[in-house]
């Protein structure tokens, strides 16, 4: 992991610290894939090393984009609706394409939410009244979730069961 760890210091420094340390361990869950093993469906779901990257890309634009900036899909730059398609990824996108689209929108998600306090709130459907210090800490839940997910996928693909 490259991203320094940061132990001490403002509360936001180190929130946002741990969402990238958790942004990078679920990129480096696909990281040196083959695109046929990054597309290999082992569990029941839609969930494949590749479609974990993406869905994290579709949870960025969810949370920054469409809540906290106020976008309308259309204005998204990517898949930003709350179903099963934030899973789907098409046979012509690459690892590496995947892997920069969710960079792309995490950059995009930072620069979203450097423009509010922690203490700032807004009002999601389904969710209700939640500040931005919630909205950080879920990225973090959501993208350790799926790093663990990807680090299993990655045992199963590196060591098959005999």
């Amino acid at each position: 992991m490259s991203t320094n760890i940061i132990t001490f210091g403002t509360e936001r420094s180190i929130i946002e610290n741990m969402l990238d340390r958790n942004r990078e361990a679920l990129i480096n869950t696909v990281r040196g894939l083959s695109e046929i093993d990054a597309r290999q469906r082992l569990v029941v779901s839609l969930t494949t090393p590749i479609s974990l990257i993406k869905h994290a890309a579709a949870a960025e634009r969810i949370c920054f984009q469409r809540f906290w900036a106020g976008l309308s899909e259309s204005e998204c730059d990517g898949y930003s609706r709350r179903d099963e398609g934030t899973f789907d990824v098409a046979d012509d996108e690459a690892l590496a394409d995947v892997i920069a689209e969710f960079e792309r929108a995490s950059q995009r998600s930072r620069e979203i939410a450097s423009r509010f306090a922690l203490d700032d709130i807004l009002d999601i459907p389904r969710e209700g009244t939640v500040s931005m210090r919630w909205t950080l800490l879920l990225m973090i839940q959501e993208f350790a979730r799926h790093a663990g997910h990807g680090d299993i996928l990655r045992e199963q693909i590196d060591k098959p069961l005999l």
